[in-house]
């Protein structure tokens, strides 16, 4: 199978669910890094009309949201399946793939995160205090339904991995970087639980922003 080509910003959350999915699904990949000030020049703005991170290519078809690649790359790869055959678990996957869309990134992890992350290490920002306070209340939220709707499973959707698990994992986990992280996780021990079994796994050691960094060096 000819490589897939991930365009990203190394730390993009959701690059680095794309990768991390291709490793669960074992395939050969790549990263092309995609330098902040440009993502909305030519020739990533081909790519993407949005300016957004990541885009995969594979074979001259290219694709941007990540949704789409990660589904994408589990039709396209044999082997392990990462959507549940049981149509329950594929609703809940597909269920918690968008709130981790639509409520973890969007107002938690795209201020949180990016406040006191992203912000002061890629574009050596200062982090703004109020907006983080302002977020917090959503992020409880959040988490608390995350860990409603993992319950005792070992995994987001069941007793399967899945496409919910790589979406969910890379935002939580720049979170877990935050000053805030402990107190977002008072009352979630089964979310935390579940991002310690998820950090162990190869495709999230080998996708660290370090790591990534890395790939892209090497590509």
């Amino acid at each position: 199978m000819s490589p897939f080509l991930v365009y990203t910003i190394p730390g993009s959350p959701y690059g680095r669910a794309v990768l991390a999915t291709l490793i669960e699904k074992d395939a050969p990949c790549r990263v092309v890094a995609v330098p902040p000030e440009s993502i909305r020049k030519e020739p990533h703005i081909s790519r993407h009309p949005f300016g957004r991170v990541p885009v995969l290519e594979h074979d001259g078809f290219v694709l941007y949201e990540t949704q789409a690649m990660v589904r994408y790359v589990d039709r396209a790869v044999p082997g392990k399946p990462l959507t549940p055959q049981d149509i329950r678990a594929a609703a809940r996957m597909d269920q918690i793939m968008n709130i981790s869309d639509w409520y973890l990134f969007h107002g938690v992890n795209s201020v949180i995160g990016f406040q006191r992350i992203v912000g002061p290490r890629v574009l050596s920002l200062s982090p703004d205090e109020a907006a983080i306070a302002a977020a917090k209340p959503k992020a409880h939220k959040v988490f608390r339904e995350l860990e409603r709707l993992l319950g005792t499973n070992e995994f987001l959707a069941g007793s399967q991995l899945s496409l919910a698990d790589m979406m969910a994992v890379t935002q939580l986990d720049l979170l877990s970087e935050t000053p805030e992280w402990a107190a977002l996780t008072a009352e979630t021990p089964n979310l935390v639980s579940w991002l310690a079994r998820m950090n162990a796994r190869k495709s999230l050691k080998e996708t660290t922003w370090e790591k990534v960094n890395l790939l892209a060096r090497a590509a």
